[in-house]
């Protein structure tokens, strides 16, 4: 009786172990079937995954334009003249006539030192001037007087030298004199103090009732002209031959003034100079331009970036650098076609400033260009074209 209770109780299981094989086969297929398709289906981007439509891309549109050419280089506002304004005499400043940070002109008073120790100068020189011209004078009626006796036989030749000689010793007295009145007169004038040049003062050394010297170093005041001013920036030395080429034609470079990110232009002028020589430590070469600066917008010795406008290439083919994609043997850009469909395209580059890139052949203008999302894609890959900035396609990129 135990082997029939065996048999029943293993029939169920056999039966049970041979439905087990058959869901395993199942599940080995399908997983075959999930892994083959995942295999062997197109691929693609984004797009494809959400029914073919294609790789989603930023474009932007060729244009044709003006191209600037411009080199650019950091450099610093110099003034083009500083003065330190000293007094010329010493004595004690008795009137201040100017407020810090004011805008002066040449000859303008600035300060006045007590005049009255001058005053007393002149009036005693003019004294001693006038004595001696009154003693000229008299000697020279005398020697009137004896060149006619002399003459008359009545009095010696050796007393008309002496006289004569008197007169000379009065007329040079007489000039001396005259000497200590402009001396004096000149330093009565430095009494008041005067702004050499004309430009914007700083903060002053002295107060109303200091005693100041003529060999204080310091001075009163420093003056700083800043109409016109000037930056002096830097250049790769191998960019002076095109500059003085430039020069030497007789054309006046425009130059502009950017602030340090290059966001916001703050004054426009031309260059003014270059200089003599490289500095081997670098490898550049000091520029000078000059500015108007009519708004004030250069301060001295604010660090500023400059650019200089070389050339400009007229109805040039432009692009955004960004489109701009290198390989060992070329430039080339993707050019996304009516049909959405792109094509490797060959470029040759005529200059590139910035976020922009003048083309001299491979694009023409109106032909959309990919700059985002190059790295998706191959010649003939659908693409969803997705103009910079939103919208429509922005015509020149940047």
């Amino acid at each position: 009786m135990q082997p029939d209770s065996v048999d029943s109780q293993t029939a169920p299981l056999e039966g049970r172990a041979g439905s087990g094989a058959k869901w395993a086969w199942a599940l080995a297929g399908a997983a075959v079937l999930f892994f083959g398709y995942r295999a062997f289906r197109p691929t693609g981007g984004a797009g494809d995954a959400k029914g073919g439509r294609g790789i989603p891309v930023t474009v932007a549109t060729a244009r044709k334009t003006d191209m600037p050419v411009t080199l650019e280089g950091l450099g610093s506002v110099t003034p083009l003249s500083t003065a330190v304004v000293r007094s010329r005499v010493d004595g004690q400043v008795v009137k201040l006539s100017f407020r810090e940070g004011q805008v002066v002109r040449q000859g303008e008073v600035l300060a006045e030192i007590d005049p009255r120790p001058f005053q007393i100068q002149l009036m005693q020189a003019e004294g001693q001037r006038a004595k001696n011209e009154a003693s000229l004078k008299n000697a020279t009626m005398d020697l009137r007087r004896i060149e006619s006796l002399v003459k008359q036989g009545i009095l010696p030749q050796q007393q008309l030298d002496a006289q004569t000689a008197v007169v000379n010793q009065f007329e040079g007295a007489v000039k001396s004199d005259q000497g200590a009145v402009e001396s004096a007169k000149l330093n009565l004038a430095y009494s008041r103090v005067t702004a050499p040049i004309s430009g914007r003062v700083g903060l002053r050394s002295v107060d109303l009732g200091n005693t100041v010297r003529a060999s204080d170093p310091n001075g009163l005041v420093t003056i700083t002209q800043t109409q016109p001013i000037s930056v002096v920036f830097t250049l790769p030395a191998d960019r002076v031959a095109h500059v003085q080429r430039v020069m030497q034609g007789g054309r006046k470079l425009a130059v502009e003034a950017f602030d340090r990110d290059m966001s916001t232009r703050l004054a426009a002028g031309h260059l003014e100079a270059l200089d003599n020589q490289i500095d081997p430590t670098t490898g550049t070469v000091k520029l000078r331009a000059l500015f108007p600066n009519a708004d004030s917008a250069l301060f001295p010795n604010q660090f500023v970036n400059a650019r200089l406008l070389m050339d400009v290439l007229k109805e040039a083919v432009v692009i955004p650098t960004a489109a701009l994609q290198r390989s060992p043997d070329a430039l080339y850009v993707y050019v996304v076609k009516a049909d959405g469909v792109v094509e490797l395209r060959n470029v040759t580059v005529q200059v590139s400033v910035g976020e922009d890139t003048a083309l001299a052949q491979g694009v023409v203008a109106g032909e959309v260009v990919v700059i985002d999302g190059v790295d998706k894609l191959k010649p003939g890959a659908k693409v969803i074209p997705n103009p910079l900035g939103g919208g429509t396609s922005k015509k020149g990129g940047a």
